[in-house]
């Protein structure tokens, strides 16, 4: 079975479990558990984001369709079998 197919199971069983298991699942795994970095309290990544979006806003820097990105990709894999 694949990981991805493991996730799912476990999602579904987390969503219909009863109080008492969710909270044996969660004692097992808790110490495992870290919490998601908070990237807005990162003042230098934040600075890096706005000044990307004021040199977007500005015109300097383009930005790209997820349709434009999708044929880019295509080309260079195009490239790479030749």
């Amino acid at each position: 079975m694949t990981t991805t197919a493991i996730r799912e199971k476990l999602y579904d069983y987390i969503r219909v479990a009863d109080d008492e298991k969710v909270e044996a699942i969660y004692t097992l795994l808790k110490d495992q558990l870290t919490p998601a970095a908070d990237w807005s309290d990162d003042k230098e990544f934040v600075a890096e984001l706005d000044e990307r979006v004021r040199r977007y806003e500005a015109g300097i820097d383009r930005g790209y369709t997820w349709d434009e990105l999708e044929a880019s990709i295509e080309e260079l894999k195009k490239k790479r079998t030749k």
